[in-house]
């Protein structure tokens, strides 16, 4: 059994996105291996509850390690740039922490920040070198951000200039991707961006869930269409939400009662959303939920018809869920949620006109209401999609395989 060397800067079990991601790859890498999960000190607390609420025989083969900046190097990390930076920092003292701890190991793995744009400095400790799954949200077209205030275009496009100066310019990224034995790549994008040799990476999702179980009969009576995630202007809520008011215009006021949207999640767009809905005057068949524990979540997901989410997201850990309650996929065909899924399970529409995208999430919807049969198998070949492509074995299992080829 080899000992795995894991960082994973965002590491909390009762959390979803990536500090959940960052548990259950500990957890998976532990189900082959030892494993040292290097993580930061104001995660312990939610790891060491969980541990004991949840006992597990694998847990015999963790070892966490907790390691964080002085004070004077964090306290003044507010915001997700600043957080960025402290990230950055944090990654390039890592080496340094573990050298002093004098842990033996066969293996390092970088495990998160997902991004493929903040470089690794594990490769320093002269062991075979992973590092992933890293990816990144693309580029959001300035068209799809018109329903949003002017700011979050500056932001978004100050966040890709310095992704791009990264990528372009910075010597340790470079350095990163030539030492890496193995590159877990969330999306087609990556490896053409950092320039990976063919037999150096492998196409691996970041996101995965558990299996929560599946029961086609206990779908609600109605049509319902569910969307999910923090309501800012990455996830693209204004475009469901202007689809869905499509698709009723062309349905009867008798089918209208059966047609229902639920958006689940809060964040700083819910008033700007919220007033779409009062323009297009369809507050009837549109609930908003703020965010629920992740159980009430996943009772939401088993009374579903579709999963709506045309986000700009590289990632979505919701759709991974959505699949395991068999739901089909209506969303954007890119790098990202687009390469989730194919034709059998859900419906890619095109990105490059904000109207004809919402025109073409219209259709998909219409399709598949006015198709049972279509959705039905749809349905079934979401589940068996999640079960082959997204359950965390899965994971565990891509993990495991690149591990052993590694001496």
């Amino acid at each position: 059994m080899k000992t795995i060397l894991a960082s994973a800067y965002a590491i909390n079990p009762y959390k979803g996105s990536e500090d959940g991601m960052g548990w259950n790859f500990i957890y998976q890498i532990a189900r082959f291996n030892k494993v040292i999960a290097i993580t930061r000190e104001n995660n312990k607390v939610h790891i060491e509850k969980f541990m004991n609420e949840k006992p597990d025989e694998l847990y015999e083969n963790i070892t966490f390690l907790y390691f964080d900046l002085p004070y004077l190097l964090r306290f003044w990390k507010r915001g997700p740039l600043t957080a960025m930076f402290y990230f950055y920092l944090w990654q390039r003292m890592l080496p340094g922490f573990v050298k002093r701890k004098k842990v033996h190991f066969d293996i390092v793995h970088n495990v998160n920040f997902h991004n493929d744009w903040t470089p690794s400095h594990l490769w320093k400790l002269k062991k075979p070198f992973v590092w992933g799954p890293v990816g990144h949200h693309p580029l959001i077209p300035l068209d799809y951000l018109r329903a949003y205030e002017t700011s979050y275009f500056f932001k978004d496009r100050l966040t890709w200039l310095i992704k791009k100066l990264f990528w372009n310019l910075s010597g340790d990224l470079k350095r990163t991707s030539k030492h890496a034995d193995h590159v877990f790549c969330m999306n087609k994008s990556v490896p053409q961006l950092l320039q990976l040799k063919r037999n150096k990476y492998s196409i691996t999702p970041s996101v995965a869930t558990e299996d929560f179980g599946f029961d086609p009969g206990n779908k609600s009576s109605k049509f319902t269409l569910i969307s999910a995630g923090r309501l800012v202007p990455l996830k693209g809520f204004d475009m469901t939400i202007l689809s869905f008011s499509k698709f009723l215009e062309q349905r009867t006021l008798s089918e209208r009662e059966k047609c229902e949207l639920i958006i689940v999640g809060s964040g700083p767009e819910l008033m700007t959303l919220q007033n779409i809905v009062k323009e297009l005057h369809i507050e009837k068949y549109v609930t908003f939920i703020k965010w629920m524990n992740r159980n009430d979540l996943m009772n939401l997901f088993r009374r579903a018809s579709v999963f709506v989410f045309p986000s700009h997201e590289g990632a979505g850990m919701v759709v991974a869920e959505a699949l395991s309650f068999g739901l089909p996929i209506v969303c954007l065909d890119n790098c990202g949620p687009g390469e989730f899924i194919d034709k059998s399970c859900g419906i890619g529409v095109s990105y490059n006109n904000y109207n004809q995208t919402i025109h073409e999430l219209n259709l998909a919807i219409t399709k598949l209401y006015t198709t049972p049969d279509l959705l039905g198998k749809m349905s079934l070949n979401a589940r068996k999609h999640f079960e082959t492509h997204f359950n965390w074995n899965v994971r565990g299992n891509e993990f495991q395989k690149i591990y052993s080829n590694l001496n």
